[in-house]
């Protein structure tokens, strides 16, 4: 199943968000949503008739860092014993076809291709073993980052936080194995990332139970599971696209502040 939430206009001209089931070429609307009790509607709308908003709304959007040995190779840096945990705000979030915005103290905007853990139900020191059972299903998720100000700063909470550097979508797709999942990015067409989910050290049962270990986790939160080698720059201009096996495509456009 591949969940989405949209906006389209109806017969009312009301543009309140909607969760639905991608069916084909047509999106079925159900009541309540994917985080609580839910059933399909009889309405339907046609996928070029919506527009795609984040998949979900994360309180807060976990990432971990270095999780790819070939990547850690390519920065010269050592993989860690144990996930290294970064937070992300949700004010960045921003869905399909919106607009990455440079910030003007930015010199280097890199683009970073990731899989997204979206959580179910509140977690809570679980084994990695029940992890299965707290994960509503998976998205691609760019960690957008001002590699210059990463660098000045000596850590990652501001040149990762800025309003728009967490690109979600399109779909939430449940049901699939997302430890073997083709990961790829785009960029203006050309791929630049090309990886598997395989070649993780830590896999998402793994990060999930070490997570909740930290910190609760609650319905909508978003866990973040590192980027394969290729990361890269990206201008105004541009157009960036996360495109992962059995999910989809997340293309963003990089805008500069005014």
């Amino acid at each position: 199943m591949k969940f989405v939430r949209f906006v389209a206009n109806d017969s009312t001209g009301s543009q309140d968000a909607r969760w639905g089931l991608i069916k084909d070429d047509d999106i079925e609307i159900i009541s309540g949503s994917p985080f609580d009790k839910w059933e399909k509607t009889p309405e339907m709308v046609k996928v070029y008739d919506a527009r795609f908003l984040a998949p979900c709304q994360p309180g807060k959007i976990v990432c971990i860092g270095l999780n790819y040995q070939d990547h850690a190779d390519e920065i010269k840096m050592r993989v860690p014993d144990e996930p290294v945990l970064f937070i992300k705000p949700s004010t960045a979030v921003i869905g399909p076809e919106a607009y990455i915005v440079k910030p003007r103290k930015c010199k280097i905007l890199d683009f970073e291709a990731e899989l997204g853990v979206v959580i179910s139900r509140t977690a809570r020191n679980i084994s990695a073993e029940d992890a299965d059972n707290y994960i509503l299903g998976y998205t691609c998720f760019n960690d957008v980052t001002a590699r210059d100000i990463q660098r000045k700063d000596g850590q990652w909470t501001r040149a990762k936080s800025f309003d728009s550097f967490a690109p979600l979508g399109p779909c939430i797709s449940a049901g699939i194995d997302p430890n073997r999942l083709k990961i790829e990015s785009l960029l203006n067409g050309e791929v630049r990332q090309s990886s598997n989910t395989s070649r993780m050290v830590f896999n998402i049962q793994r990060i999930v139970s070490y997570v909740s270990e930290t910190m609760t986790l609650y319905p909508q939160d978003v866990i973040t599971t590192g980027t394969p080698p290729g990361v890269g720059k990206m201008d105004p201009g541009d157009v960036v696209e996360v495109v992962i096996e059995h999910i989809g495509s997340l293309r963003n456009y990089v805008t500069q502040e005014e």
